[in-house]
């Protein structure tokens, strides 16, 4: 898909759906990072939207390290994409990414869900680095993949839900997408350490509604952050889930996905 001077990486799911559901993705992720399990669930009655960030998986270009760049990205391909009223659910540093989006083009979104994210200078939010870099050598010692220890808890319950998971995002074994470099993941985290360091927001975010989906147990984005964004969203409600982790989308994968199904139903 051309826009904004570049190509990007755009998968879609579902059936047409007049207001479809994009989806934008975790730090360090590509469009196969999204659990099936998530998108088969959401793509049963909307058109949804996956879209690589620019200079991430197959999208070409050079990864930006602000949300507002990334953000405006998403813009140009949805112009690109003819679309003038959308859904929106970030995840993680997609919701960050959500955030910056609502502030360049407030009339585009009618819905938001907003999951395991932070407001800027979030509580905890400039620590995310630390967390993820020690996640991942930790990981790389002990031959496991990242996301188990950096998004689900170390619980019996944790340890199973992080192997289905993985076992999940082996299924699509077509058209996959390209992998993210190590470059993609530093410039994430500056845009991560920028939104930490932000002034914190000093009026409302967002007039329409909102779900806010989090893991009592979220290291990487500490659960305080969604009551944060509770008070910044007027017109918003909290769902949060015990021994769940970062990757309390993936874990709650039916629960997570019904609640947002019924959000979304006009």
């Amino acid at each position: 898909m051309a826009a904004a001077g570049t190509q990007f990486a755009v998968r879609e799911y579902g059936a047409h759906s007049e207001v479809p559901l994009v989806l934008l993705t975790h730090l360090g992720a590509n469009l196969d990072s999204w659990d099936p399990a998530v998108v088969d669930a959401l793509a049963l009655d909307r058109r949804l939207i996956a879209i690589d960030y620019r200079g991430v998986g197959a999208s070409a270009g050079v990864v930006a390290d602000t949300f507002d760049a990334m953000a405006a990205d998403v813009i140009a391909v949805l112009g690109a994409l003819e679309y003038e009223r959308i859904d929106l659910f970030g995840l993680s540093m997609g919701g960050m990414v959500a955030q910056a989006l609502l502030g360049q083009a407030p009339e585009l979104v009618e819905r938001v869900v907003l999951a395991g994210t932070g407001p800027q200078h979030g509580p905890g939010l400039k620590a995310m680095t630390g967390v993820a870099i020690r996640g991942t050598v930790r990981a790389a010692l002990t031959r496991r993949d990242p996301k188990q220890l950096l998004f689900f808890t170390r619980s019996a319950a944790g340890r199973a839900a992080a192997s289905a998971y993985l076992r999940r995002l082996t299924e699509r074994n077509r058209n996959r997408d390209s992998s993210v470099t190590p470059a993609v993941f530093r410039a994430q985290l500056r845009a991560v350490n920028r939104w930490g360091d932000a002034a914190a927001p000093s009026a409302p975010l967002w007039s329409s509604p909102t779900l806010l989906i989090h893991g009592e147990e979220d290291r990487m984005v500490p659960v305080v952050n969604a009551h944060a964004l509770l008070a910044l969203l007027p017109d918003s409600s909290l769902a949060t889930f015990p021994d769940s982790g970062h990757g309390v989308v993936f874990q709650h994968s039916t629960a997570v996905t019904d609640a947002i199904r019924q959000f979304l139903t006009r």
